[in-house]
């Protein structure tokens, strides 16, 4: 059965100092460029029928770095932050103080209603490609896209991790969608023992 292998773009500046990015399109940090080529060990040997990458650069070279040449998707991009742009939770939760992205949205930019149907919208193109898929996107983004392949909304997106230039996989098992791997990094460590 199909599986879905979900890539998170490697670390970029913003992500060092915690801005939430969405739509600035900014690239990777030399240790981003470092994560996103050891990602390519992780696909040696491995076909894939599709492969897409949204179409912000620190995605897409992610999507180079680790060997592919993606086909742009726009329902890839990272969940739109709006007027939150660049702002870390810290700053955000001045103004509103139990503030999350899985909560509330983002004021000026994507609600949870509008992640949410962006997520069943996606899992549906998914679904129509025979064989297995990679895709390169964002952190926020990749955890409502879980979701979704599992039936949720993109509100129960904050029960799941993704860390720069992790692994998850979404498949089947008896038919019915599961999550088999969330948030994998092993290929970032340089000491197996």
């Amino acid at each position: 059965m199909q599986k879905i292998y979900l890539c998170r773009h490697g670390e970029t500046e913003w992500n060092i100092t915690k801005q939430h990015t969405s739509f600035t399109d900014i690239a990777l940090t030399e240790n981003g460029i470092k994560q996103a080529s050891l990602l390519k060990n992780r696909f040696k040997d491995k076909k894939f029928s599709a492969v897409l990458t949204s179409p912000y650069q620190r995605a897409k070279k992610t999507c180079e770095l680790a060997g592919f040449e993606g086909i742009v998707e726009n329902d890839l991009v990272e969940w739109n932050y709006g007027d939150f742009e660049g702002l870390t939770t810290q700053q955000i939760q001045e103004k509103i103080l139990d503030w999350s992205v899985f909560k509330y949205g983002c004021d000026g930019g994507e609600s949870v209603d509008d992640v949410t149907k962006r997520g069943y919208d996606m899992v549906k193109k998914l679904s129509k490609i025979k064989g297995d898929v990679i895709i390169f996107t964002h952190g926020h983004f990749s955890r409502a896209l879980i979701a979704s392949w599992l039936g949720l909304t993109a509100k129960e997106g904050r029960y799941f991790s993704s860390s720069n230039a992790s692994l998850s996989i979404l498949g089947y098992e008896h038919n019915e969608r599961i999550l088999k791997l969330l948030n994998d990094t092993c290929h970032l460590k340089t000491d197996y023992h």
